[in-house]
């Protein structure tokens, strides 16, 4: 490392790049990890994000090799687990010295020095930010040193909550431009159904017009309720709870007006989901089929074969492989009567669970549907179509 800076330099140089304005989070954090390699003369800095009981590494600066960005390993073996504990920062100044040479973070990394600060976002534990050397420190980490590290942590677990607040609010305009989309062109089309029916029915008294304008009234209602769902519940779910597929399946197909369509369930697993949300989802894809599958479509609910997950499939006339891809975009329909909305309903609400969802053909040629990466109780089965 190059000469240690004094502390006022540090804290001036961390004021100009924290407080440049033109340059995005990703350009100023390299910057701040090679500040604090100067500042407290060591070879590496890095920023991890703890996903459950692993640690990632973010963004790196040196050569360590285990330390780079993209690099993971079990928080068990991090330096971290004990940082994400402290109030303060977690120094080491002679890791063998200090009782680490049987540690697993200590076997894992070789580092001999560590001072790290957790990085908290929203009040939640992010990660941490850290400067470590695989030589020993001939003094102890400083007071002002301990304080800068906690500032930089600061720093970073604001800008990460202000990034996320600015794509919550860009998902919120999305959505807002979409409902103004919908509204302003298919909630006026069946609008101007009623009117022109209506006007018909006053000149021939023909009960006929009434029910037509019912119709249109109805698909208002149904775009409507779409809409509301997907502004106020579509990316989020409650709390997740043991879920019986089998009874969620046949309880969904008890609200949906099915006509001659058929409903076999060939599955018994308990996944962990929300209840109400996952309702949605069954729901909108069984009047999807009912919708597009044609007369007395039969409809299976099953295991997927590799067990993650379970699908939805008719014996319909399918959806075109080249449209495939556009089947959860706002607005994709196939029929007269389907607001568009029912399959991004879904897509949201698998998501927000954090599973995926996909579409291909059944044996039979109709829809079938794929939700996978799902969360079972127990060993479950294994499927079998």
């Amino acid at each position: 490392m190059s000469d240690a800076l004094s502390e006022g330099d540090a804290l001036r140089r961390m004021y100009r790049i924290t407080a440049d304005q033109e340059r995005p989070f990703e350009e100023k954090l390299p910057d701040l990890l090679d500040l604090g390699r100067a500042y407290l003369d060591v070879e590496t800095g890095f920023l991890t994000e703890i996903d459950g009981e692993t640690q990632v590494i973010v963004d790196a600066r040196g050569d360590h090799e285990l330390l780079q960005a993209g690099r993971s390993c079990p928080l068990s073996k991090a330096y971290c687990r004990r940082t994400v504990d402290m109030d303060g920062a977690l120094t080491v100044q002679h890791a063998r010295v200090e009782g680490w040479e049987s540690d697993a973070a200590y076997e894992e990394f070789g580092l001999e020095a560590y001072i790290g600060a957790k990085v908290v976002v929203n009040r939640e534990v992010y990660g941490t930010f850290c400067f470590a050397d695989t030589d020993a420190r001939d003094r102890p980490f400083s007071e002002d040193e301990e304080t800068f590290v906690e500032l930089l942590a600061q720093w970073v677990g604001y800008e990460l909550f202000r990034k996320q607040a600015t794509e919550r609010m860009q998902r919120q305009r999305d959505q807002l431009e979409e409902f103004s989309r919908v509204v302003s062109h298919d909630v006026r089309n069946p609008l101007g159904i009623v009117d022109g029916y209506l006007d018909l029915a006053e000149e021939t008294g023909d009960p006929e017009h009434f029910e037509r304008c019912r119709d249109a009234v109805d698909r208002m209602e149904s775009l409507i309720d779409d809409l509301l769902f997907l502004t106020r519940e579509g990316q989020a779910i409650g709390g997740r709870e043991e879920v019986d597929l089998a009874a969620l399946a046949r309880e969904s197909w008890s609200f949906v007006t099915t006509g001659d369509a058929t409903l076999a369930v060939d599955t018994d697993r308990v996944a962990l989901g929300d209840w109400s949300r996952l309702q949605q989802v069954f729901e909108n894809l069984f009047r999807n089929s009912v919708e597009h599958g044609g007369d007395g479509v039969s409809i299976r609910v099953g295991d997927l074969a590799d067990g993650s997950g379970i699908y939805v499939e008719d014996d319909g006339a399918g959806i075109p492989e080249a449209e495939r891809d556009e089947v959860f975009v706002d607005g994709y329909t196939t029929g007269a009567s389907g607001t568009g909305l029912g399959l991004t309903i879904i897509q949201q609400v698998v998501s927000a669970h954090g599973w995926e969802v996909a579409v291909t053909e059944s044996a039979a040629g109709g829809a079938r549907f794929e939700i996978t990466g799902m969360e079972f109780v127990g060993d479950g089965t294994d499927g079998g179509e």
